[in-house]
């Protein structure tokens, strides 16, 4: 980008198509690349260790999860006792952590992404819509990260590891669609309601525990696991376990079902950020 700054009609309409999305990402892709890196950097500037905190970080929350879970409220998923039941127990809520910690970063930081941009938005030529693929980027850093822990601990634990962690990433593929949909969605709703923001926060906070991050399905009373199952979160975790920890291979058809569903409300989401976009000049 250039440093002096160009001034565009704000309130121009902006092509909502999926080519158009599509176009937009390959032609910024260096772009995405660039600002995801910062946006990286940026988070741990000025730290004395950096980087380094993206992995003690998951590591830490990773150790007090399962204290509290495993030694206070005595969950299990099953498996042998003692320690043995522990390091198990460690590994399965790292997964549901990864899944989640994926799905609300990006969510919760949804609603300020324009409002913490509102240059981009009156004074240069910058294509607004990439700002939820940049935070998208930067998480999906982190959980490239929380997963190398998680595999390094599988094996330390095991000795081995399952073949079907390979298709991990298609796993993920269905929620990082969604979740960029929804993104679109609250980015744009952020600028002209700015109770969006504080919602948010309870809302991913209720999935969270709507969600088998810390239990299994199986310990939820039948009559309630019809809302545990209707969580977006819910499949994906379940799933990712089942390919990383159990060694199982993934549910194609519900992955498949899950996409498509995920591929319309990305499009939703895109088509309301682009129809909504020429207001944002006038709020901000």
């Amino acid at each position: 980008m250039n440093n002096h700054s160009i001034t565009i009609n704000p309130h121009a309409a902006q092509p909502t198509s999926l080519l158009s999305l599509g176009k937009s990402f390959w032609r910024n892709r260096q772009l995405i690349v660039q600002m995801t890196k910062r946006e990286v950097i940026g988070r741990y500037k000025g730290s004395a260790m950096g980087l380094a905190w993206s992995f003690f970080n998951p590591v830490f929350m990773l150790i007090v999860y399962t204290f509290v879970f495993s030694e206070i409220f005595k969950a299990r998923w099953g498996g042998v006792g003692g320690e043995e039941s522990k390091a198990q127990f460690a590994v399965v809520l790292f997964v549901g952590m990864i899944v989640l910690s994926l799905f609300s970063e990006v969510i919760n930081r949804a609603p300020g992404l324009i409002l913490s941009n509102v240059n981009y938005v009156k004074k240069v030529i910058f294509p607004i819509e990439i700002l939820p693929v940049i935070a998208m980027g930067a998480a999906l850093f982190h959980s490239f990260i929380s997963l190398s822990v998680l595999l390094a601990a599988f094996a330390l634990f095991n000795s081995y590891l399952h073949w079907t962690v390979v298709f991990f990433p298609l796993v993920l593929l269905p929620l990082v669609i969604l979740t960029l949909g929804l993104a679109w969605i609250l980015a744009s709703l952020g600028v002209f309601i700015r109770d969006v923001g504080q919602t948010i926060g309870l809302v991913t906070t209720v999935l969270m525990f709507l969600s088998p991050v810390f239990y299994p399905i199986t310990a939820v009373p039948e009559r309630f696991r019809p809302f545990i199952m209707a969580n977006p979160l819910t499949f994906i975790i379940e799933q990712a376990r089942d390919v990383l920890v159990w060694g199982h291979t993934p549910n194609w058809l519900g992955l498949g079902i899950y996409t498509l569903a995920a591929s319309i409300v990305a499009w939703i989401g895109y088509f309301w950020f682009q129809k909504t976009r020429k207001g944002f000049a006038d709020v901000l």
